[in-house]
């Protein structure tokens, strides 16, 4: 009887240590980890680089437009936050809900990389390209490097979106919906700390 005992409250701990997992899966959590890394890397660079040039990064600040990244900044926390609602409606079983807010998120993110472009495009107007100096050399790799993430982003939305329309996504079963905001949400968090490094600091 106490080994039953002892054998039921052993399979009872192993149950639910197999059916714990983050939100989204833990692939996607190594991927944000390693993600979170890369960018922590070159903003460090970025900071370092800094110490040795600081006439030149101050004269770089100038020629960014701070309107266009605080509105990007906008942007993307506003997404951010119709992704939390769409993932919060597909847990209720709202499907053409959560298929509006993600699009919705979708349009934000759409927004975001149309913002990056003009602001692009004013650098290249002015003859500002990549390699310009240490400071340009790095707000492309940068900025280009989480533009690439946030277009990835705005395809998985939209995968989402068709997924839930489809009603391969429904409130038992959304780990691949929670994968998918788990990823935009990097994106925000990353564009959070490129933000001030960038164009405040």
């Amino acid at each position: 009887m106490k080994n039953q005992r002892h054998d039921d409250m052993s399979t009872a701990c192993q149950d639910r240590s197999d059916s714990w997992e983050p939100p989204g899966g833990l692939l996607i959590w190594l991927l944000v980890m390693l993600e979170v890394v890369t960018f922590g890397a070159g903003i460090l660079a970025f900071v370092w680089q800094e110490r040795g040039n600081a006439a030149e990064y101050e004269q770089g600040r100038l020629l960014l437009n701070q309107n266009l990244a605080f509105a990007n900044t906008l942007v993307l926390l506003t997404g951010g936050w119709f992704m939390a609602c769409g993932l919060g409606a597909l847990r209720k079983g709202e499907k053409l809900c959560a298929r509006s807010w993600t699009i919705a998120a979708l349009l934000t993110g759409v927004l975001f990389l149309a913002l990056k472009l003009i602001e692009y495009r004013q650098k290249a107007a002015h003859g500002i390209q990549f390699g310009e100096d240490t400071f340009f050399t790095l707000y492309y790799l940068l900025t280009g490097f989480h533009f690439v993430h946030v277009l990835v982003a705005v395809v998985l939305l939209g995968v989402l979106a068709r997924s839930v329309r489809l009603g391969h996504s429904h409130a038992g079963d959304h780990q691949n919906f929670e994968a998918g905001a788990v990823f935009w949400h990097m994106c925000d968090l990353i564009w959070l700390l490129l933000y001030p490094v960038i164009y405040l600091l």
